[in-house]
């Protein structure tokens, strides 16, 4: 079936029999000939042959490799998820080829005192939208991928694109959180992107996840315009200012933060860095929760380093431990 019949409901010839076809291919785990095939459904063989490159094409069956004339059924879902994935590229590929025009035409309105250039930010909301335009910029990166990773779950799993650059020669640097340290899922991930090349530092706070692909693209995470029910949504920017500015946030947090590196987990290797920004949020007079929230760790976690804060400090309440620990911090800085 053709992407056209696909997507318009038309069937070409023989295309009644294509259901049938599929139905026997997993029933049966395989079309060992199409021959056998036909006479075993009662159908002639031109028209198995029709629907098996119908199937073919909507992907629902795949040729054995090395088994000629052998063709095995596909899931269903898998199918739909490698025809929606091409349709995607397209898709954004196109957006992103009238972005340029509107932005080269847009130089000339300026300079003829017509209407300005279209904004530079666009939302995206959508899992499909989502992943459709990250799939493109990805495969449009070329020589730097910077990632700032913050609470969990924004900005879903990247990994897999992160290992794509890599292997491709780009450089990829990611910054998230030290809660990564401690969880062991999330721990044995980012350790294979290391080992991959993917250069992981972690500090105590990411305000918001961000992505900068090669110093002008830049995607922020998070509630977008039009984002309802907690649909998955992005900011895509075009703008050299703004970009230069996530660069330079970047570049300073990076400064500042520990590598990942061994396979250890929790917090000791950045304990002073930890009890230092959580003293500074128990100086202002944040609660457990809040503090535990802010710093991306659960509430017992965060009892638990503030209790060490207290006792080593020889503090008799929060607040006065936040404020010794701030001088503490403040005068071996």
């Amino acid at each position: 079936m053709s992407m056209t019949a696909l997507f318009t409901g038309r069937s070409p010839s023989g295309g009644e029999h294509v259901t049938d076809v599929y139905h026997y291919a997993a029933r049966k785990g395989a079309i060992e000939a199409v021959e056998v095939a036909a006479a075993d459904l009662g159908i002639d063989v031109h028209l198995v042959s029709e629907a098996v490159r119908h199937l073919m094409e909507s992907r629902l069956l795949r040729a054995d490799d090395g088994a000629g004339g052998r063709f095995v059924p596909v899931d269903p879902d898998l199918a739909v998820a490698s025809l929606v994935s091409s349709v995607e590229r397209e898709i954004y590929r196109r957006r992103e080829l009238i972005d340029q025009i509107r932005e080269r035409v847009g130089v000339f309105g300026a300079r003829t005192g017509g209407d300005p250039p279209p904004s530079t930010v666009e939302y995206l909301v959508g899992a499909m939208e989502v992943r459709g335009f990250l799939k493109t910029a990805g495969d449009a990166c070329r020589d730097e991928l910077l990632v700032l990773q913050g609470g969990v779950g924004e900005a879903g799993d990247l990994s897999q694109m992160f290992l794509v650059l890599v292997a491709r020669g780009v450089t990829v640097r990611v910054i998230c959180q030290h809660r990564s340290r401690a969880d062991v899922a999330t721990r044995l991930a980012m350790k294979r992107l290391t080992d991959a090349g993917v250069e992981v530092y972690t500090v105590s706070h990411v305000p918001r996840s961000a992505i900068v692909f090669d110093r002008s693209l830049v995607v922020l995470f998070g509630d977008g315009e039009g984002g309802e029910g907690g649909d998955v949504s992005l900011a895509r920017v075009r703008n050299q200012g703004i970009a230069q500015f996530f660069l330079d946030m970047f570049n300073h947090l990076w400064e500042t933060a520990t590598p990942l590196e061994g396979v250890e987990f929790g917090y000791a290797t950045v304990a002073d860095d930890l009890q230092q920004s959580i003293a500074a949020l128990m100086a202002k007079g944040y609660t457990d929760e809040v503090v535990a929230r802010k710093l991306g760790m659960s509430v017992r976690s965060c009892r638990r380093h503030i209790a060490t804060l207290m006792r080593d400090l020889d503090a008799t309440s929060r607040f006065q431990a936040g404020v010794e620990a701030a001088r503490k911090f403040l005068k071996t800085g």
